[in-house]
């Protein structure tokens, strides 16, 4: 397992592929065996319902209402600013089904609130935890994308075929810029 960068006391840490339940798990899993405690995550509004709403919260879940847009990336940055330490864990993608390229909110959250960005990966098939080196989100998008992707070619999800890194010979490119 790659060393976790524990100096950081803010930065988003994207954790792919998602491709399966058992990442929520595992997550917890070694966020416990990492000792990190000021770790917080984004779900869906869904799951803060009762009867297991308190539990999320409990765990340091912040819903969100996917079906409407809410300035959310600025509403995060000024949680960082308010915030002594701050750790932000998303799943890049968004969901668990098979996409073709990654979101670029956790980007855009990470460089309005001025913090690096670790990139994290559950590889299933070597049964282990890699973390990347933290960077802070540049001025050049795409290079920055091409660097987050060639980190994520080589881990595999728990269900491959899912993952976005997922190489198929008719795949499209994974980044396209605006």
């Amino acid at each position: 397992m790659d060393p976790f960068p524990y100096h950081l006391k803010k930065c988003v840490v994207i954790v792919a592929p998602h491709t399966s339940n058992w990442d929520f798990v595992v997550g917890l899993a070694f966020r416990s065996y990492l000792r990190i405690t000021h770790a917080r995550f984004l779900g869906k509004s869904q799951l803060f319902r009762p009867p297991f709403g308190f539990f999320f919260r409990y765990l340091g879940g912040i819903p969100v209402d996917r079906s409407r847009k809410h300035q959310l990336a600025d509403q995060l940055a000024d949680m960082f600013a308010k915030e002594d330490e701050l750790l932000l864990v998303l799943a890049p993608e968004g969901t668990r089904k098979k996409v073709d390229k990654l979101r670029t909110g956790f980007y855009h959250i990470a460089k309005k609130a001025n913090v690096p960005i670790v990139m994290a990966g559950f590889d299933f098939a070597k049964k282990e935890l890699r973390i990347a080196q933290p960077f802070l989100a540049g001025d050049d998008e795409a290079a920055d994308f091409r660097h987050i992707y060639s980190f994520y070619t080589r881990i595999q999800g728990k269900f491959p075929q899912r993952s976005f890194a997922y190489k198929s010979p008719d795949a499209p490119d994974m980044y396209d810029s605006h």
